[in-house]
């Protein structure tokens, strides 16, 4: 029996919390999805941004929880104001009293003392004050050599006094109950052995002089991608891609079609996966951000 199989009979058969990592391509949004559709239990999938949650088919974390962008100091007094500042309509205390299983998704993204705050809106207004997370049973998913949580200086000033860093292993409520780890190995998103083994590499911050050199064979400075092969540009910042697209798009003749996205939740800016205006013509090229479950499937 694999990893893979391990975590899902703990998800379904037991109720401890899990904490599920691996490389990329190793089947952990296979896993949710998996579980998502086998799981009895009350469940509630949740990420950092809205990137993520949408990938995950969830929602922020701040908006299922009612959460304040503010930083959480996990004392009697940093207690009583998040509970003060949370907006907890009845519908969504009854949803909160009825979770059994809640999915983190990108854990890596989430910070120690949001995790905290979790823990007390858990246990909070399920009734259980002595239970971490309030009886829920909890699964981390994510690759902690990918983002990390974002702390600004000033708040992270304030917040060493309880927590040695911003990781959402050295939570408070983690000390108290570590999760089981797993670690998914098998890679089926690659085959090609020496392909992975860089990634690998990579991942790990340990590039040899030997696999540098085949990355640098691929390189080739006179390379201008045909149009007709429909290459995608990578960038280093969002802006730079925008000014791509806007360029592009300028040099299709033709009327512009205008969408305003509608907002559900309480989204902040930042977290929209895309710009809140969206402008195409007919012939511009669209890369979906994620799967459009709506369509048929040819």
């Amino acid at each position: 029996m694999d990893n893979n199989q391990i975590a899902f009979d703990f998800a379904l058969h037991t109720n401890r919390n899990l904490f599920i990592t691996g490389k990329a391509g190793t089947g952990k949004t296979t896993f949710l999805h998996r579980l998502k559709e086998a799981s009895g239990k009350q469940m509630a999938v949740v990420a950092p941004t809205g990137v993520a949650a949408i990938n995950a088919g969830g929602t922020t974390i701040h908006s299922f929880f009612q959460l304040p962008l503010s930083p959480f100091f996990p004392t009697p007094e940093g207690k009583k104001d998040l509970i003060a500042k949370a907006r907890m309509r009845s519908q969504r205390r009854r949803i909160l009293q009825e979770l059994e299983l809640l999915v983190i998704d990108e854990i890596s993204m989430v910070r120690a003392d949001l995790l905290d705050a979790i823990d007390h809106t858990l246990r909070y207004y399920r009734y259980r004050p002595n239970e971490p997370f309030g009886g829920v049973q909890v699964i981390f998913i994510g690759d902690m050599f990918q983002l990390s949580p974002v702390v600004k200086d000033d708040e992270w000033e304030l917040l060493s006094q309880f927590y040695p860093s911003p990781y959402f292993f050295h939570s408070l409520v983690i000390a108290q109950r570590p999760p089981v780890y797993i670690e998914f190995e098998k890679i089926y998103r690659q085959t090609n052995a020496d392909f992975i083994r860089i990634l690998n590499e990579v991942r790990n911050d340990s590039l040899c002089a030997e696999s540098l050199q085949a990355l640098e064979r691929r390189y080739d400075p006179s390379f201008v991608p045909p149009e007709e092969d429909n290459y995608i540009t990578l960038t280093t910042h969002n802006y730079k891609a925008d000014l791509i697209n806007s360029e592009e798009l300028a040099k299709i003749k033709g009327k512009t079609y205008v969408f305003d996205a509608e907002i559900e939740g309480a989204y902040p800016e930042k977290s929209f996966p895309t710009e809140q205006r969206l402008e195409l013509k007919i012939g511009a090229k669209v890369m979906f951000l994620k799967n459009d479950t709506e369509m048929p499937r040819r």
